[in-house]
């Protein structure tokens, strides 16, 4: 546990011992008579004792100033009495931006974890864990939360048992492992053994009496190892401190449960810790150790070799030591030692007091690279399983958490607004949406939401959304599940409408194809709608042109040239020359014979061709993979007749792509501006989307099949596209 002869002092609105402790340290004293002035004034001196407390524990762990600083206002002075003008002023910009963040982050503490998976149960405590890290830009705010709770746990001995219980029970699920993973072992050790506590006290109590029990025999013993293990180090030269090594009860309870031992068999309730300067002295003291003891198989760590995912460095042995007693020894640099018992919070200081040179500088850059990465939770939530990859990936960039005028959280992509909000919450409140207010002021619909706030939304009693939310140049939506909600609102409100437009539009189209006997159905079926009413009524809201629906209605009409003809008497002049045809294709064996292009599988230059001898229609010519061919019966093949490209020019080949994609607003503008980019000419447009996919088809003209792997390759690359590939 934390030392108390730095907290115990504190018992009064008294501030010279902890100005004691700040000596030269000119921004916190600063804060330290401003706060304990103010305290004094509004007579909230409990406020000024807990603040001091809170400061002593990051002096433990050695703080920065800014951290003390923000420490003591956000813990002493009301979240209402904190004038940020004033304090940027007075104690700096980065002072308030902790400030700032403490009183964002704390407000998770409110929030209740739940496992369960009830319709009103609250997160997760792993959500918890990503609000927390989520909603604090700087890892300062993190160290500062954890001081105020070790002071909160330590004064939770009289609280109610129900008040005990749930406050253990936060702090051993959310907070012990936010220290263990920032490395702050001296608060972890607190809170976890506070925990214990309070969640199992018969089981704190029998153990803590087992320690009792023994503890003038085991101090002894620790007594007569570290003289022994002295004497043998200092023979070897090494410069070194040992010193017999606190227990802690919560980690003595974990091991008896995870090894299934009693008390008695376990192997490091006897443990000595060695600090030495360098590496090299560690491994040195670590042969020694064996040398002298038997080790015990299956009980060395090296994490020097392999540190911890928290940065975690050690050399960990059991051995048999006198007596034919177990016993631990820990071995670690002094600089080893600094790093787990302070942490984080070391690093800021050590680079603070300017004592760092060119090799520091850059050992301290490698600190925050290793900080970034430890607030990803990387290894720890993939162990737990907890989170799919795609959340790990953008586990704080991506997402938002907001809360319920009822204090429930909400998560949100970031970017999203009071609308988006809204809609999350249910359907029918995003429709009836009309105002909104953020932590109590009312801001305009296409605010961007931020971490931690408060939100509400004004609704009318009825009515539905506005079509200017569609618009993404207007902001007032971001989420693609909610614009997919209006969309509907407005598909179902106007369906009827949609069709009757729908249906004018096509068959004005039909009158001026001439095709006024073609029904309706099959001119549905040919834009890839099984439904007519869906298909007029997509006309109707213009999302199928009168240019795609001409195109479709060519097809339907066009002769079927391309059909393989049954097997029949075909009347050839036989020549073995070699002739160009009207389509640019050369096929052996054929003089002054039409070729057409199949449009079946649309060859193009650069494919792989072959003839085929038609009835009355001369060739057409087909990819040689083309269905139509390599199902040939045995007698139409005698029908094939080899070809290939000849100089073709700068002639057009129609060419068509099937694409694939996550349905989002703006996909088929990128597309398109895909293939402009490429400078292809694109004839017609097929989409269809269901169930947040979209299915698009698209006709080309090309004149290469290299050209056309190009476009594969820009399209492709359009964010959303699943699957891209030529028909």
């Amino acid at each position: 546990m934390l030392s108390s002869a730095s907290i115990d002092p504190v018992s009064t609105t008294d501030t010279t011992y902890l100005s004691t402790r700040l000596a030269g340290r000119e921004l916190p004293l600063r804060v330290l008579a401003f706060v304990a002035a103010a305290a004094r004034a509004s007579e909230r001196l409990d406020a000024l004792v807990r603040a001091q407390h809170v400061a002593g524990v990051l002096l433990d762990i050695d703080a920065d100033d800014e951290s003390l600083a923000a420490a003591l206002i956000v813990t002493t002075l009301p979240k209402g009495e904190i004038e940020q003008d004033m304090i940027v002023e007075a104690f700096g910009a980065d002072t308030m931006a902790l400030v700032s963040g403490v009183l964002r982050a704390g407000r998770i503490e409110n929030v209740r974890g739940n496992e369960g998976a009830g319709k009103n149960a609250g997160p997760s405590i792993e959500t918890l864990r990503k609000m927390l890290l989520a909603m604090a830009d700087d890892v300062r705010v993190v160290l500062i939360m954890l001081a105020e709770r070790v002071i909160a746990m330590r004064g939770m001995t009289k609280a109610e048992e129900q008040i005990r219980r749930a406050t253990g029970m936060q702090t051993r699920d959310l907070f012990a492992p936010l220290a263990n993973r920032l490395g702050v072992f001296q608060i972890k050790w607190e809170l976890e053994d506070l925990s214990f506590r309070f969640l199992e006290p018969e089981l704190y109590k029998r153990i803590a009496g087992y320690l009792d029990g023994k503890r003038g025999e085991r101090e002894s013993y620790i007594h007569r190892v570290v003289d022994e293990l002295r004497d043998e180090v200092e023979k070897l030269g090494v410069k070194a401190e040992i010193a017999g090594r606190p227990k802690h009860l919560w980690s003595i309870h974990r091991k008896m449960q995870s090894k299934n031992l009693p008390f008695e068999k376990l192997y490091d309730v006897r443990a000595v810790r060695v600090l030495v300067d360098t590496v090299a002295d560690c491994y040195t003291v670590l042969g020694l150790v064996h040398d002298r003891w038997q080790p015990i198989p299956g009980e060395f760590d090296d994490y020097i070799a392999q540190p911890k995912a928290n940065n975690y460095q050690s050399l960990h042995t059991a051995v048999v030591g006198p007596e034919g007693k177990t016993l631990e020894v820990q071995i670690r640099t002094h600089e080893m030692h600094v790093a787990s018992e302070h942490g984080v919070a070391a690093h800021w200081r050590y680079k603070e007091g300017g004592k760092s040179k060119s090799a520091a500088d850059k050992k301290f850059e490698s600190k925050i690279a290793w900080l970034r990465q430890v607030l990803e939770w990387n290894r720890e939530l993939a162990d737990q399983g907890g989170f799919s990859e795609q959340v790990k990936q953008g586990l704080f960039n991506d997402t938002i958490y907001v809360f319920t005028p009822q204090g429930k959280v909400i998560d949100l992509t970031a970017g999203s607004t009071p609308v988006d909000f809204a809609y999350h919450v249910h359907t029918d409140l995003g429709h009836r949406c009309r105002g909104a207010k953020i932590d109590g002021q009312i801001v305009p619909l296409s605010t961007k939401l931020q971490n931690a706030q408060r939100v509400e939304i004004l609704a009318a009693k009825q009515g539905g959304p506005s079509r200017d939310w569609l618009n993404p140049q207007l902001g007032f939506l971001h989420s693609p599940r909610a614009q997919a909600k209006v969309r509907n609102w407005f598909r179902q409100e106007y369906f009827e409408v949609d069709v009757a437009h729908g249906r004018q539009t096509m068959e004005k189209e039909l009158a001026r194809a001439g095709a006024t006997a073609l029904a309706l159905e099959k001119v549905a079926l040919g834009l890839g709608h099984k439904v007519l009413d869906e298909c007029l009524a997509a006309i109707g809201r213009n999302e199928i042109t009168p240019h795609q629906i001409e195109v479709a209605l060519r097809e339907l009409t066009a002769p079927k040239v391309d059909e393989i003809a049954p097997a029949e008497e075909v009347a050839l002049t036989e020549s073995r020359q070699t002739t160009k045809t009207s389509s640019g294709v050369l096929v052996l064996g054929l003089n002054n014979i039409a070729t057409m292009v199949a449009k079946c599988c649309k060859p193009m230059p650069g494919d792989a061709i072959v003839g085929f001898v038609t009835k009355a229609r001369g060739v057409t010519v087909h990819r040689q993979d083309c269905i139509n061919i390599t199902s040939l019966a045995a007698e139409q093949r005698e029908r094939l007749m080899p070809a290939e490209w000849g100089n073709t020019g700068d002639q057009p080949f129609s060419a068509e792509i099937e694409v694939i994609a996550a349905d989002r607003q703006g996909l088929l503008r990128d597309i398109s501006e895909a293939l402009s980019h490429e400078r292809i000419n694109v004839t017609a447009v097929n989409t269809l989307s269901r169930n947040n996919v979209a299915s698009m088809r698209f006709t080309v003209e090309i004149q290469r099949a290299d050209q056309l792997q190009r476009v594969l390759r820009a399209v492709g690359e359009v964010g959303g596209v699943e699957s891209v590939r030529r028909r």
